[in-house]
């Protein structure tokens, strides 16, 4: 087991710092994914940028769905291999693929035969040049659904040895297939070097491909380093006891996730009552946030194998230590993100669409998302805490119920501040859950786990 790294014991922060900044990497190469997609495609237009933007809700649910497998091998395997019981670890592995095989088919069907009414609920309509994202975007996402199969399995193998500390290895997986992406979109998206010309399509398939390869490198690396992964018949089998551990941790995030995405569907319905350019402008604004919530997302995911492994060799003390080192650095990476977003939003946005009105709108949009930025980060990080005990619920419940708080926000305070009220919907809630998450995990901690002295260490 020698891609097993030792989490309870050593420098706290470098510790964290060494294993979460290649699982940032891994979260920036999926940003990347879809920047660079945003950056090729913006070249068309507004209307092609809505196309994605408004498929990408349906693949923000699949990414959402990963969470079950995902968190749960994340944790199951941390915590195993705290216990150093590596027959635990294989059954834990082998059943968390399983539900990543079983849900992405069902789902990716589902998905491909009623993309027409999903995407038609939008009502996009044309863009200013006559565009036609509807169209545009119900093909996006069927071909998106062909390789659903891989964006559900990647995640699952980058669990695994996240959870054992190894968290470079998903990294360099991760960055081939970037490599591969980005080279493949221009040549599909506008036909170059002997290419057929396919647009948003292009894109897609760019994309399915990049993920085919990420799978093959990992199933060839893991057929070397678990020598029962080679006998599929063994390491793939249901076990019940494992399987409902699995997602009895993973279903909470996964909820919240699924939740959040449908929320932002609704979102997105009463956005575009101002027209197709909000939408693109929401997207993009989303995709330069993502610089903070990946950020934040990484050291969840190396605070949650910290936390599960040290669960699991009884370092209780330990965890806390490594919970206040992680709100340091995410509050201050959260605020340098606000600084960045409230002082230069424009030049960013213009990164990716140049026309006046959706620059007008996306400047604000981003202005008004920076001021969330510092606590968003924590609530992020928190979450991956909770997760490494296993108590993955109350994140999701404080989660579940300030995002629906977006909705009658929304519709309340646009009345008056028209699209802007919207945006601060969004914005407003982000900084509640950051309050309440950290508030929440110190007093479930003290109370659950210490004496008041060991707070004060």
């Amino acid at each position: 087991m020698k891609q097993r790294i030792d989490l309870t014991k050593g420098n706290i922060a470098i510790q964290l710092t060494k294993v979460s900044i290649p699982i940032m990497m891994t979260m920036f190469i999926q940003m990347a994914y879809n920047l660079t997609d945003m950056i090729w495609i913006g070249s068309i237009g507004s209307g092609a940028v809505a196309a994605i933007g408004t498929a990408g809700f349906f693949t923000w649910i699949s990414n959402a769905m990963t969470f079950m497998p995902k968190v749960g091998l994340e944790v199951t395997v941390a915590q195993s291999t705290g216990k150093k019981d590596f027959n635990e670890l294989k059954t834990y592995m082998g059943n968390g693929l399983l539900i990543a095989i079983l849900i992405s088919i069902i789902y990716s069907i589902v998905i491909f035969v009623l993309a027409n009414p999903l995407i038609n609920f939008f009502k996009l309509g044309t863009d200013v040049n006559n565009y036609n994202p509807t169209a545009a975007a119900i093909s996006y996402l069927r071909i998106i659904c062909t390789g659903m199969f891989f964006t559900f399995l990647n995640p699952c193998f980058s669990a695994i040895y996240n959870g054992m500390g190894n968290s470079k290895l998903p990294f360099y997986y991760n960055s081939v297939g970037l490599v591969i992406n980005a080279i493949l979109d221009p040549l599909l998206i506008f036909g170059i070097a002997g290419f057929p010309k396919m647009g948003v399509n292009g894109a897609a398939i760019a994309t399915v491909f990049a993920q085919l390869v990420v799978t093959v490198l990992f199933i060839i690396r893991m057929r070397e380093d678990f020598d029962y992964v080679k006998k599929l018949k063994d390491f793939l089998q249901f076990n019940k006891h494992h399987l409902l551990r699995i997602l009895k941790i993973g279903v909470p995030p996964a909820a919240q996730s699924v939740f959040f995405a449908s929320i932002a569907i609704v979102i997105a319905r009463i956005v575009v009552r101002w027209g197709p350019i909000p939408i693109a402008a929401q997207k993009v604004g989303t995709q330069i946030e993502s610089l903070s919530w990946m950020t934040a997302g990484g050291f969840s995911t190396a605070l949650s194998a910290f936390v599960g492994q040290n669960y699991g060799a009884g370092e209780i003390k330990r965890i806390w230590k490594g919970f206040v080192t992680a709100m340091y650095i995410m509050g201050g990476m959260g605020l340098i993100v606000s600084l960045i977003l409230i002082l230069f939003p424009g030049p960013l946005f213009k990164i990716f669409i140049r026309e006046p009105e959706a620059v007008k709108i996306g400047t604000t949009y981003l202005i008004i998302l920076g001021y969330s930025q510092m606590l968003m980060c924590l609530e992020i990080a928190t979450g991956g805490a909770f997760n490494g005990l296993g108590k993955s619920l109350t994140p999701s419940i404080i989660g579940v119920s300030l995002n629906l708080l977006r909705i009658p926000l929304a519709l309340f305070l646009s009345t008056f501040m028209g699209l802007n009220g919207v945006w601060w919907s969004i914005s407003g809630t982000s900084m509640l859950k950051g309050v309440a998450l950290v508030a929440w995990f110190t007093y479930y901690y003290k109370k659950r786990y210490c004496p008041k002295q060991i707070l004060s260490q």
